[in-house]
This record gives structure tokens, C-alpha cells and sequence, in this order.
């Protein structure tokens, strides 16, 4: 049976962390009935493989506990739930609008194993070593606070337990980034507008993608965050990057 947990972590007291977290949280709740299609359209139907390929790398143990941050619309915690038959799995995002998408595609799916919650990926409301392994697909580029981040990831994975990132990067090599600024500053504003009613939102994709930190700043910054041997790799030409840190 679901069980579903609207609790709020303890706020940050930040001021710009919490402006960009109520933007997000806005701009989220806008495209959430909308997203997964535009996703789809976007990754060119490649995305739901990167979140298997993500979830194989986490190694989630038989009986294990999985947390899966910035769930979104569920679709990690949903293929999770497919994948691993007696893994208890938390699902957790900051806007409740995406939340009440994946809860009702849980129910469609008869997924009623999955535990969604209302968390703040900056104050997770979990405690210190609650799961195996710790997840977060297209999350990152979105947080005020990326070595924070990682930190509350760290903090609620157990000792051996790995944290696994999946992110969207910008290509290091010709044409690769031409294309993609082609792709993400045209083709994904339009798609905003037609499917969305929402430009603006798919304008700030390209630029949050623009300005996340490359992947070997990513990985130190995993790295001061309390994970060891981190590694990384590249999927899809060189523009989604997996990213693999053991507690």
C-alpha cells in the first residue's frame, strides 16, 4: 500500500537559495503535466535507458533501500520498482505537483510499494545511513547548492552504499556543440511553447545545462562532499554524464 509522506524538510535560511528553490518549485509545477512527453521528445526516446543504466550502477542490494531524489514524475522510482522485485523504494521531490503526477502513474501501474515524499534536496528528511544507494536524474543543474547537495546525499546513504548522479552536460568537441546549441536554445523553447504553453521554462534548460559545472568539476565536488572513488561517464555523444560515489 502507498504510503505517501507530505512533510517538509527544515527550510535553509539562505535568502537566494530559497528565491531559486520557490523558482524552481513554480516553474516545475507549470510544466508537470507536460514533462515527461517533452522529455521523451527531447532525449529522442533514449531517456527512460540513461535511467536504467543509472539504476544498474547504483547496485541496490536484494532487500535493499533505495532513495530516489528530485523524483519528478517518478519515472526512476517506477522503473525501480519494475526492476527490483523486494527493494523498498522512497520517492522525493520539492514540488508536490510533480509528486501527483507520479503518484498517479504509480497507481496505473499497480506500483503501491513506492513511498513518495515531499523533501527538499538540500535538508533530505531521512536520517544519517537510511539507504543503499542514493539517486538523482536531471536534478542537480536545478539546486542553489550542488556540493550540498551531494552532502545530503552522502549523509542519508549508508557506509558502502553508492550515490549515483545522472545530469545533462554541455559537449566539450565540434560539431557536438554546435548541435546542441542548436537543439536546446531552438528546438527546445519551441517545444515548450507548443506542448507546454511554456517557453520560458525550456529556455532555462539550455542555460542551466550551460552553466553546471563539467564533469571533472562535478566529480570533486562529489569528492568534498564525502564520497570516494568517484567516477564518471559519458552517454549520448558526450551530453548526459553518469556520475558513481561510494560513502
Amino acid at each position: 500500500m502507498n504510503q505517501d509522506d507530505n512533510r517538509h524538510a527544515a527550510p535553509s535560511h539562505d535568502g537566494r537559495n530559497e528565491a531559486q528553490k520557490r523558482t524552481i518549485r513554480t516553474l516545475f509545477t507549470r510544466i508537470a503535466p507536460s514533462y515527461d512527453r517533452i522529455n521523451r521528445l527531447l532525449s529522442l526516446g533514449q531517456d527512460q535507458n540513461w535511467r536504467r543504466h543509472a539504476l544498474a550502477r547504483a547496485q541496490v542490494p536484494p532487500g535493499g533501500k533505495l532513495l530516489d531524489v528530485a523524483t519528478g514524475t517518478g519515472d526512476v522510482a517506477l522503473l525501480a520498482a519494475d526492476q527490483f522485485a523486494a527493494v523498498q523504494i522512497v520517492g522525493a521531490d520539492l514540488t508536490l505537483a510533480m509528486l501527483d503526477v507520479a503518484r498517479e502513474k504509480a497507481h496505473r501501474q499497480a506500483a503501491r510499494r513506492i513511498r513518495w515524499v515531499n523533501s527538499d534536496g538540500l535538508a533530505l528528511a531521512f536520517p544519517d545511513d537510511t539507504f543503499d544507494a542514493v539517486i538523482s536524474v536531471f536534478m542537480l543543474r536545478n539546486v542553489p547548492d550542488v556540493r550540498r547537495a551531494f552532502a545530503e546525499q552522502a549523509r542519508v546513504v549508508r557506509p558502502g552504499g553508492r550515490v549515483v548522479c545522472m545530469e545533462m552536460t554541455w559537449p566539450q568537441r565540434f560539431p557536438m556543440t554546435w548541435f546542441f546549441w542548436l537543439y536546446f536554445f531552438g528546438v527546445a523553447p519551441l517545444l515548450g511553447q507548443l506542448i507546454a504553453k511554456n517557453r520560458a521554462a525550456y529556455t532555462y534548460l539550455p542555460r542551466s545545462v550551460r552553466q553546471f559545472p563539467a564533469p571533472a568539476a562535478t566529480a570533486k565536488v562529489m569528492e568534498a562532499a564525502g564520497l570516494r572513488d568517484v567516477l564518471w561517464e559519458l552517454k549520448m555523444l558526450g551530453t548526459v554524464a553518469v556520475f558513481v560515489g561510494t560513502k
